[in-house]
């Protein structure tokens, strides 16, 4: 039986700022390849999982550069498309004294904006145990229909499907409101991912509201973040926190992508059923096991400069909860 976790939405050129003038200005700005869905698929394949990516890329040099080091990463790659209508997204991040990252988007136009329902494989969401996507998939009018098409063609077929909101506001229109833009394809996922900013964000009438609200549609575990302080997770029958790692902070960039990949490994060790997050909430060791293994990774890439290049592979990761409290 298939346990592949299959990806879905932007991969894109990651420009670090590298060496900064009298000014405070970067002197040079350096590619990584990155994107928060494709560095899931990179997270979960560097820790020995059985990773897909599905997204649309531009027939560019920029292009080329992803899809090659996707391929090189052992990310099936099969569900990219490429277009010459528009080319590759680029980002463009500089860092702080504390390794906090601030974005400059060149998107739209972009090539990952033009993938439709049509460009999906049926064999994709066949083979998938968990299907990931995040919400800069829904920035876009179309792609939101067509990401949560594909969140429903995921659960139809049986897999797991799973929501980060890594929230960039620099995407959206000024006089767009993503709140109510991001609640349909919230509510299709079983499990969702927010940072605690994000969380207070989608709180503007409290906590209890979000969680009910989550709880009316599919989601079975939501898991909030909040750097090296303790981590929470909720499910409609308990809830629960977890210290998480400190460590020191060189680049956060992709560090919720690396929590987010090592969740999902474990979650599709998990035997296939619709009630396989209450079965695992029953077994609450087993859930702390995987969260303290996602926390984990998310602390090693803090660790490090860059998106792809960042995420730990297993050992590093089970060495490091064994020198780490």
């Amino acid at each position: 039986m298939s346990r592949t976790i299959l990806c879905f939405g932007e991969a894109l050129i990651d420009f670090h700022g590298e060496g900064n003038d009298a000014r405070g200005f970067p002197r040079a700005f350096v590619p990584f390849a990155g994107g928060a869905p494709a560095n899931v698929a990179v997270a979960v394949a560097r820790l020995g999982g059985d990773a897909a990516f599905a997204g649309m890329l531009g027939k560019d040099v920029f292009g080329d550069f992803l899809l090659d080091s996707l391929q090189r990463e052992g990310v099936d790659a099969a569900g990219v498309a490429r277009t010459d209508e528009a080319n590759t997204a680029l980002a463009f991040i500089s860092l702080d004294a504390h390794g906090d990252r601030s974005f400059s988007f060149y998107r739209p136009p972009s090539a990952d904006l033009l993938f439709r329902p049509e460009h999906f494989h049926e064999d994709g969401f066949k083979q998938a145990t968990v299907f990931h996507v995040c919400s800069n998939s829904m920035t876009d009018p179309a792609l939101a229909e067509t990401t949560r098409d594909g969140m429903r063609r995921a659960s139809d077929a049986g897999a797991l499907v799973s929501f980060d909101l890594n929230l960039r506001p620099a995407l959206w229109p000024r006089e767009i409101d993503p709140r109510p833009l991001v609640w349909p394809a919230l509510q299709l996922a079983d499990v969702v991912k927010l940072s605690a900013e994000e969380f207070a964000w989608l709180a503007v009438d409290g906590e209890e509201v979000v969680l009910e609200k989550l709880w009316e549609g599919r989601t079975r575990l939501l898991v909030v973040t909040d750097g090296p302080n303790a981590l929470r997770w909720f499910h409609p029958d308990a809830e629960g926190e977890l210290p998480a790692y400190s460590v020191p902070a060189v680049d956060t960039t992709a560090a919720g992508d690396a929590f987010v990949g090592g969740l999902l490994l474990r979650l599709a060790a998990l035997e296939p059923s619709g009630d396989r997050i209450d079965h695992l909430i029953s077994q609450l060791p087993r859930l702390h096991d995987a969260l303290r293994f996602a926390a984990a990774c998310g602390a090693l890439t803090v660790t490090r400069q860059g998106s792809f290049i960042a995420m730990p592979d297993e050992n590093e990761v089970l060495d490091f909860m064994e020198n780490h409290a």
